[in-house]
């Protein structure tokens, strides 16, 4: 028979999928803790909140089999309640309500009020930037924009996250100022897409408006730009790269595919030509920034042709840092109608070419850096080695700089100038460089 627990009412958040999630949590996290609620993150608590992902197949499952797990707990009296919220929930509530009806409620992504109130707290609007950082204290995420209003044919984020929804520019710098003051160093800057934000706001593309507002917040020494969609890329953006310090010399700009045919059926609004010449452009203006991308492979129509254009395309255009993944057919998207008939077999044989396409690129341009000096922000400690970042690297995603803690100490948090003295194909092996103490 279960029985209650006699735990003191801690909230649990467990998040899951991606940096927008952790956004989401974060700001949920400070809301509680507003409300003088006891909180924590991914630790034990007799309250739980899933915070879900449902954006492809394998972090669907991930939601499903982690609400479970916690509804297990909840049937032996480890917890007491569990709910769940995310991109999940927002789409698939029907659904779950009727499969895992043991969840005390199902929220959506824009259910904060309603999701706090089942928690016992209020939401207070003046809470602008407060939040309750999961991150490594040097850096954070800076959610921009909410939503999506491009058509992608394979992409369910409008399903789970409606339109394009900008924050005013002056509570993100009133955000961006509440982090510094907590140590926060980097400012990650997140969207569904960057290059929209402004658009619904201010009648105007005005991501560069921003940058020049945030690069003069006291503290903040980088300033990352995550999730650029290509059509209509505000070149007035890269202007403000080269000029501002603070601003990492860095883009993640999500390509998907390169063939002509498979981008028109993804309604990409753009093609090889008009790509390879804004990539050009990108180089041409900033020949020192990293472009970091990411393709979908076996997406419905996609034949060896296709396949083979994308390959050589990558080779081609050299990217410093890209990601790739196998089509995942979802319910009410434009795609779904398509037949889903590349087999998964082959889409993941196509994954893992254009992967080890990309581990040598990799290589050969770590093997560049050997000998070079590098501001680097150190992370975390792992093992026998600090871990760190170049102002091309992003965390999680991309590459790493190295220091052997038995041979150097470094403090987490801190920046630091690191030689490189041996290259991987994705990790840097590298030693501080020391100052000479100065002599009478």
């Amino acid at each position: 028979m279960r029985t209650k627990t006699l735990k003191k009412n801690k909230i649990n958040i467990v998040t899951l999928g991606c940096s927008k999630n952790v956004y989401d949590s974060e700001v949920l996290m400070g809301q509680l803790r507003a409300n003088k609620k006891d909180v924590a993150h991914e630790q034990e608590g007799n309250i739980v909140v899933v915070n879900t992902c449902g954006f492809i197949d394998n972090a669907k499952e991930e939601s499903v089999n982690t609400i479970l797990e916690y509804v297990r707990k909840k049937e032996e009296g480890l917890v007491d309640k569990v709910f769940v919220t995310g991109c999940l929930s927002e789409r698939y509530k029907p659904d779950l309500q009727k499969e895992i009806p043991d969840v005390d409620e199902y929220f959506g992504t824009r259910d904060l009020p309603h999701l706090l109130k089942a928690l016992g707290a209020d939401y207070k609007h003046e809470l602008i930037g407060e939040r309750l950082l999961t991150t490594p204290k040097n850096y954070a995420y800076l959610k921009i924009a909410e939503g999506c209003d491009r058509p992608c044919s394979f992409c369910a984020i409008p399903l789970m996250r409606g339109k394009h929804r900008s924050t005013p520019i002056e509570d993100l710098v009133t955000e961006a100022t509440s982090l510094a003051a907590q140590g926060v160093k980097e400012l990650i800057l997140i969207a569904q897409d960057l290059t929209y934000y402004g658009l619904d706001l201010y009648k105007k593309r005005a991501l560069a408006e921003l940058l020049r507002a945030l690069v003069k917040v006291e503290g903040i020494e980088w300033i990352r730009l995550h999730y650029a969609f290509p059509t209509g890329f505000p070149m007035d953006v890269l202007e403000v790269m080269k000029n501002e310090p603070k601003i990492c010399k860095y883009l993640d700009i999500p390509l998907q595919h390169i063939s002509d045919p498979i981008l028109k059926s993804m309604r990409r609004g753009t093609t090889q030509e008009k790509t390879t010449r804004l990539l050009r452009e990108m180089r041409e203006a900033m020949p020192e920034m990293a472009i970091r991308t990411t393709l979908i492979v076996g997406y419905p129509g996609e034949t060896q042709e296709d396949f083979n254009t994308l390959k050589q395309w990558v080779k081609d255009m050299r990217f410093e840092r890209l990601g790739c993944f196998t089509y995942s057919h979802e319910e009410n998207t434009h795609a779904y109608q398509l037949q889903d008939d590349v087999p998964d077999e082959v889409k993941q044989e196509r994954a893992n070419e254009i992967m080890e396409i990309q581990s040598q690129i990799s290589w050969e341009l770590n093997q560049q850096t050997v000998g070079e000096t590098f501001r680097c922000i150190i992370d975390r400690k792992e093992g026998n080695y600090f871990v760190g970042r170049t102002q091309f690297d992003s965390p999680d995603v991309d590459n790493e700089v190295l220091v052997d803690a038995t041979q150097h100490y470094l403090k987490i948090g801190e920046f630091v100038d690191i030689t490189i003295d041996e290259a991987a194909d994705f990790d840097l092996y590298g030693s501080p460089v020391t100052i000479p103490e100065a002599t009478a």
